[in-house]
This record gives C-alpha cells, sequence and structure tokens, in this order.
C-alpha cells in the first residue's frame, strides 16, 4: 500500500498534487494543511504516519512570505526548518521515503552561469536562510530515500502568484512598472507536482539527494509580465524597471536560473518550455 502524507495541501503545489491525485490510483494520499496537522509537533507527526500506515512524505509546506519573514523570522524558522527536521526525523524513524521542496534562495544569485546542486550556498534574506536551514537538518538527519527539490518563480492557476497579480491589475490599469534585472525560470506547479509524483515510486538512494527543477528557459520579471498580457490580449503597457527603483524589505538574488541537468538525467523526465506551461495555465484561468 503506498500512503502518501503531503503536507502543505492548500497551497499551490500541494493543490496542484491534489488535482492530479484521481491520475494516481496506485497511491492513497492525505492531504494535510495545519489545521489537520501540525508539523511542528513531532509527536503528531508519528501519531499521523502510524494511524494511517504511510510510506512516503511529500512536504510542500513553507513560510513563503518573502518580505514579512525579516519581520517573523521565528514563525520562518518554524516551519521552514524546524518542520522539515521534524519531518527528516519521521522519514527515518520510519523509513518512509521523503520529497522536500525547496528554493533558488538558498543561493545570493551573484553567479553569471545555472547554478547546479552542488555549487555554495548563501542565501541573502531570512526566507532563503529559513530554508537552507531546513535543507541542512534534513540532509544531516539523511533518511534513506529522501530527496530535495529547489524551484522557483512557483505560479498556478491555486492560490495567489505573480500571474494572479498580473492578471488582476492588468486590467486595472493602462500602465504598470516591472523589474527587468532580476532574472530566473518560472515554475508552474502542475508541472512540477506531475514530475514530484512520478519520481515517488523510483526513489533508491542512501542519502539524502538534491536536485533542482523549474521550467525550461529564462526571462525576467518583466519578460514575465509581457507574456502573460500578450496570451490573455491584456492592453497593458509594462515600463522595465530597475530593482533600484521597487525596494523590498527582503534582499533578492539578480539571478535565480537552476541548472536542471541532474533531474533530467536521474528520471529520465522532459520538461516543458516556460512559455508553453504559461499557456496552458492561463487557459484554466
Amino acid at each position: 500500500m503506498n500512503n502518501i502524507l503531503v503536507t502543505g495541501a492548500n497551497g499551490q503545489l500541494g493543490s496542484e498534487i491534489k488535482a492530479l491525485a484521481f491520475s494516481f490510483n496506485e497511491f492513497t494520499f492525505f492531504f494535510t494543511d495545519k489545521e489537520d496537522l501540525d508539523i511542528t509537533n513531532i509527536g503528531a507527526i508519528n501519531t499521523f504516519i502510524i494511524k494511517k500506515n504511510i510510506n512516503a512524505i511529500i512536504n510542500c509546506a513553507a513560510y513563503t512570505a518573502v518580505d514579512l519573514a525579516e519581520d517573523e523570522l521565528e514563525i520562518a524558522n518554524l516551519i521552514n526548518h524546524a518542520a522539515t527536521k521534524n519531518l527528516a526525523k519521521a522519514a527515518k524513524e520510519f523509513s518512509l521515503k521523503l520529497i522536500h521542496v525547496s528554493t533558488d534562495y538558498v543561493f545570493d544569485g551573484n553567479s553569471f552561469i545555472p547554478y547546479n546542486e552542488n555549487d555554495v550556498t548563501k542565501p541573502i534574506n531570512i526566507y532563503g536562510k529559513t530554508k537552507l536551514d531546513g535543507e541542512l537538518s534534513l540532509k544531516a538527519i539523511a533518511p534513506a530515500n529522501s530527496i530535495i527539490i529547489r524551484t522557483a518563480w512557483v505560479y498556478s492557476s491555486y492560490g495567489n502568484n505573480f500571474v494572479k497579480t498580473m492578471l488582476g491589475l492588468g486590467k486595472k490599469r493602462d500602465e504598470l512598472n516591472i523589474v527587468y534585472d532580476q532574472i530566473g525560470s518560472p515554475t508552474y506547479a502542475h508541472d512540477l507536482a506531475l514530475v514530484i509524483l512520478k519520481i515517488l515510486p523510483k526513489l533508491n538512494n542512501k542519502q539524502t539527494e538534491t536536485y533542482h527543477y523549474t521550467n525550461e528557459g529564462i526571462c525576467s520579471w518583466y519578460d514575465f509580465a509581457k507574456a502573460i498580457f500578450e496570451f490573455k490580449n491584456i492592453k497593458c503597457h509594462v515600463n522595465a524597471i530597475p530593482t533600484s527603483a521597487y525596494p523590498t524589505k527582503a534582499t533578492r538574488p539578480h539571478y535565480s536560473i537552476l541548472n536542471k541537468q541532474k533531474i533530467k538525467n536521474s528520471f529520465e523526465i522532459t520538461i516543458p518550455y516556460w512559455r508553453d506551461s504559461l499557456k496552458e495555465c492561463l487557459a484554466k484561468l
């Protein structure tokens, strides 16, 4: 029996996994959010695992309010670090498979070539630091058949995200100022969810492995916004502005390109181009 615990089930990625669940009827899913299971409580996790006979965990839970995290270090650390540590301990104790989702923000963004999984991490904001601490705890505990998947610029037809924000603003305003000097790769949460469910049965590693996943191709936030308006035929002029003209509480990496060769080679997957996936998501909206 493949009983899978999915944490953070009401977020973008968790919602996409939920939508795909019917296509993976070899699994029995237990979708939880903070109201259903407190993953900051190791006892609650262990009780849930025993009661539901869990075989694998997909950890989609995260504190993702990047600017707010600068003032809410304690809660960000609790969810991104302490809870991940708890899930790692449980995975080791009960011999469970574990997929933990992390972020490009573990890097400082000062590179000029795509980051691979072994590059030096150096987060430049609290969100990135707490996510890295979660990664390090998982690697230290090192349950067998556990992996970290770092991703970036996630959007979906579920939840709040850049795509939905642009659609809302684009219909209300004649022009918008969007940052052009932060470069990354958008990730359609549906594509990531599909990959997670496909690779879960294939996990067979003794130590924790790290992989990178985003959609193929690169763009700036400016390019991303332009594509959204292009595909939805929204007549809103987009002005390209530097990061310095749009100050935020948390510093963002200027370069967030992740090298995805390892996950492609290890699991023989093909990754869709970001513009194609964006069209697919917009069709749902």
